[in-house]
């Protein structure tokens, strides 16, 4: 199974999980990006994410489809979210289920680091007390 979804509200991340558990996996590896509330000793309000939504769904597939091929899982979830993302709340959930914890571990370790890298996906960071700064990636 394969769910890649760019959202507008709240990750729903207890059903994504449990969705992705599969009977014939021993590991289900997940990823949760939150947001903080201090960073770079700056204390932040919110996040705000953007993206080219065709180009950034396409971009994902490309990534689990890779993912995949390389590590073989039953599932692979990547859910990003849009919009505005309060402290606490996710921005980017990715789960991959496979039989053995090693493959699982290193699909969603690459999943995340790639989709950071490669999806176009831009945040903007909303501070306390200062004007906000887009984040390069």
């Amino acid at each position: 199974m394969k769910k890649i979804e760019l959202v507008d509200g709240p990750i729903a991340v207890d059903a994504l999980v449990k969705e992705c558990h599969d009977e014939h996996c021993g590991a289900v590896s997940v990823f949760l990006g939150t947001t903080r509330r201090w960073t770079r000793g700056v204390e932040t309000a919110y996040l705000q994410y953007d993206a080219y939504r065709d180009m950034a769904i396409a971009k994902m597939h490309e990534l689990a489809d890779e993912a995949v091929q390389r590590w073989n899982p039953q599932c692979v979830v990547i859910v990003h979210r849009l919009g505005r993302v309060d402290i606490g709340e996710a921005s980017v959930l990715i789960a991959v289920a496979c039989p053995h914890r090693a493959e699982a571990i290193a699909a969603c370790h690459w999943l995340i680091e790639e989709l950071k890298h490669q999806v176009p996906i831009w945040k903007k960071e909303w501070y306390a007390v200062q004007a906000p700064t887009w984040i390069h990636p």
